[in-house]
């Protein structure tokens, strides 16, 4: 045992450096809010990757994505890391939702409050606790994974289990009850259906006992759920994800663009796309498709990166309609579709369809 830690840890001190560390990530996750440390994600994963075009930033990559001063460190590390600052708001919302109750209020009253991701949650110690302890899970979890040489994004999976964890920790529901034709099915929430039951004193309680209806079912984007259009942007996001890869070389670029763009989705501005989980597959799989390409090697290249915007796209929008649609605090579909793309770009790689898997690790198997 003591030879497999040695192997997927590093050694004590660098180990608490990280552990505290990331502590303060996700406390600053939760206090800033989930979805604007997201954004800072984007922000600084272009400056690193920008560097990184021009010399600049001494960045590894590959597996060894870590010691990347701008891009691994602060972008993809203890800062500003989803499975750190994006994870610990996240388990900090649902924990504020479940213990201020009616008080909590995001000004958001048709979806459960626990997910609005959007709202800072300010000073409150313990809230801060709670997000800098699922903070260390995250960087942990990520060390393991990494050690592991698991093949796929070890970022990502901890994004996943962190908010299947926070669920399991607070008393939410880790699916939540089907409403309409089963899981998939969306139709409840464009018959405005809501959930919640009128008590003898008129005032109307839903499945987390907030005074304020709740849509019955309630989709992630209600702008981007419908398979056309989540297939379409998917194709375009994806296209852009494999051209931007291609031009630079780095297959982060384009999903810092797109985790960035989340700003203005921050800011309230309807109908922005949500498109990071298109954008990584997509540059990855047009980085591996072929070690070299060139004429109409690179025209295929592209191609296979539009399939994999699409597939990203898919594989998310069934997420949200098991996990996030019909439960109560967020389950990131973003995190898990990248977590199965990147995972099938190893696969291709290891049976020789792909010449590589570009980032992803693929010891493991």
């Amino acid at each position: 045992m003591s030879v497999v830690a040695l192997q997927i840890f590093p050694d004590t001190p660098q180990l608490l450096f990280l552990i505290i560390a990331a502590f303060a990530g996700g406390a600053f996750g939760a206090a800033i809010g989930a979805l604007p440390a997201f954004c800072f994600t984007g922000f600084m994963v272009i400056a690193g990757e920008a560097a990184n075009t021009v010399g600049l930033d001494a960045g590894a990559s590959g597996a060894a994505l870590l010691g990347s001063p701008v891009t691994g460190q602060i972008g993809f590390g203890a800062v500003f890391g989803p499975h750190i600052a994006f994870a610990g708001g996240a388990a900090a919302a649902a924990y504020a939702a479940k213990t201020e109750g009616a008080m909590y209020d995001p000004g958001d009253g048709d979806y459960h409050t626990a997910k609005d991701i959007a709202y800072a949650l300010g000073t409150r110690p313990d809230v801060l606790v709670v997000g800098g302890l699922f903070g260390v899970i995250g960087a942990i979890g990520t060390t393991i994974s990494a050690g592991l040489t698991l093949p796929w994004d070890d970022i990502a999976i901890m994004v996943v289990v962190s908010a299947a964890l926070h669920r399991i920790a607070f008393g939410y529901p880790l699916i939540g009850k089907p409403r309409g034709d089963g899981l998939l099915d969306m139709s409840p929430f464009e018959r405005g259906e809501m959930r919640g039951a009128t008590t003898d004193g008129g005032t109307v309680m839903t499945d987390g006992g907030y005074g304020a209806e709740r849509l019955s079912v309630e989709p992630w984007l209600p702008h981007q759920y419908t398979w056309g259009n989540v297939a379409m942007i998917g194709l375009v996001a994806g296209l852009l994800g494999g051209f931007t890869a291609l031009a630079t070389g780095s297959a982060f670029l384009a999903f810092g663009i797109s985790a960035a763009s989340l700003t203005f989705l921050n800011l309230g501005v309807e109908k922005i796309p949500v498109t990071h989980h298109m954008t990584l597959p997509a540059s990855t799989a047009a980085l591996a498709v072929f070690a070299d390409p060139t004429g109409m090697s690179q025209v295929v290249a592209l191609l296979v990166g539009g399939v994999f915007g699409v597939y990203g796209a898919l594989i998310g929008e069934v997420v949200q309609r098991i996990f996030y649609a019909h439960s109560d605090t967020h389950f990131d579909p973003p995190a898990a579709a990248i977590v199965v793309a990147t995972l099938t770009v190893a696969l291709l790689a290891i049976i020789g369809v792909f010449d590589s898997a570009a980032w992803v690790q693929t010891l493991g198997l």
